[in-house]
């Protein structure tokens, strides 16, 4: 892999550099003091939650590790609703999360006495694909896919046929997002119209390599999940662009790339994802490293994953919550916000940094 190269050649110009610094003279204290300061770490993180943020929160944990080799960066994928339970619980130091923190879980903190600090990590585009051998489906519109997944499609629409006229009778086989993702209650939010209402039948999971497999081993599948599985297996996969059948987006249908999201073309399945922060893991030196780990190295690290970083502000603002410990959620604990555009959510996170936005 890509990025697993550049990580052994950052590794092996790391290594350099330390040999080559132990030839020449040492400022008085400085080097040696920081030495000091990243030996001092130690400990264990546990991180869990969203199947679509875990790339993120794998690359964050591999690299903080080398750094720091005394501490053990743990990464679990319950999906975003399985995080929170943990989270709420008290078990883990750090969820990751692919839609806000819904108000039942904020109920569900604050019963069992957990602060939480939410921050913005990246920027995603939900990728809707087909296999390969598809030639008839380049494109669909939310209301397709809306006949395609809303709850009344159990048992009935079945066939590629039915979806729309011209397509072949073919069988449609449906992989999805598992009931605990915070990607299934963002795309049901999106695409149906109410956080989890969805047909039942369908393969589902929160392991989003399972999706993958899923779909590139059937030509009559069509699936959706977060475009870093997309970007991954593009010789595998095919994206459907999507049309949102509204002409303030863009005229027609437009497919998951960067521009597109940047430019807000891409909707309505574009989002902002999300790490959410214990408070009193935070008094933990190795955890509060790590989260101005992930803050400081987001615009790299989220980019060789495969999704979009936020803009350098957002980040500034992130730091400043962990800074002066400004806790809650800047959506107000609502859940799957629709159609969240970059310059959207620089305006919501001001607010946040600035504790404008009590927590609810």
């Amino acid at each position: 892999m890509g990025m697993k190269r550049a990580r052994v050649f950052l590794g092996i110009v790391a290594l350099a550099g330390l040999l080559l610094g132990g030839c020449g003279e040492k400022k008085e204290g400085t080097e040696s003091a920081e030495s000091g300061a990243k030996q001092a770490l130690s400990g264990k993180i546990v991180v869990d939650g969203s199947s679509t943020v875990l790339p993120i929160s794998e690359a964050m944990g591999e690299e903080f590790q080398n750094q720091h080799p005394e501490v053990t960066v743990a990464v679990g994928k319950s999906g975003t609703g399985g995080g929170f339970k943990k989270f709420a619980n008290g078990e883990i130091d750090i969820t990751g999360a692919s839609r806000p923190i819904r108000e039942d879980e904020d109920a569900a903190c604050k019963q069992n006495g957990i602060e939480y600090i939410e921050i913005p990590i990246a920027y995603d585009a939900l990728a809707v694909v087909v296999n390969p051998k598809n030639t008839w489906c380049d494109s669909l519109t939310v209301s397709e896919l809306k006949k395609i997944w809303a709850p009344e499609a159990r048992g009935k629409i079945t066939n590629w046929s039915q979806v729309r006229p011209g397509f072949p009778n073919k069988p449609l086989q449906l992989f999805g997002a598992g009931t605990d993702s915070g990607t299934f209650d963002y795309f049901t939010a999106a695409i149906v119209g109410e956080e989890k209402a969805s047909r039942p039948d369908y393969t589902a999971s929160e392991d989003d390599n399972i999706l993958v497999q899923g779909v590139a081993s059937n030509e009559g599948a069509l699936g959706y999940f977060g475009v870093a599985y997309y970007v991954e297996n593009k010789d595998r996969l095919k994206a459907v662009a999507i049309d949102d059948e509204n002409p303030n987006n863009g005229d027609g249908a437009f497919l998951p790339t960067e521009e597109n999201v940047l430019n807000g073309t891409y909707q309505p399945l574009s989002r902002p994802l999300f790490l959410y922060v214990n408070v009193k893991a935070l008094e933990r030196p190795e955890v509060r490293a790590f989260v101005l780990f992930c803050i400081e190295k987001a615009p790299q690290l989220v980019r060789e994953v495969g999704y979009i970083p936020l803009p350098d502000k957002v980040y500034q603002l992130a730091r400043e919550r962990v800074e002066k410990r400004i806790t809650g959620s800047a959506f107000g604990a609502h859940g799957s916000q629709v159609g969240v555009r970059l310059e959207d959510l620089y305006k919501i996170e001001e607010q946040g940094a600035h504790g404008t936005q009590e927590r609810k």
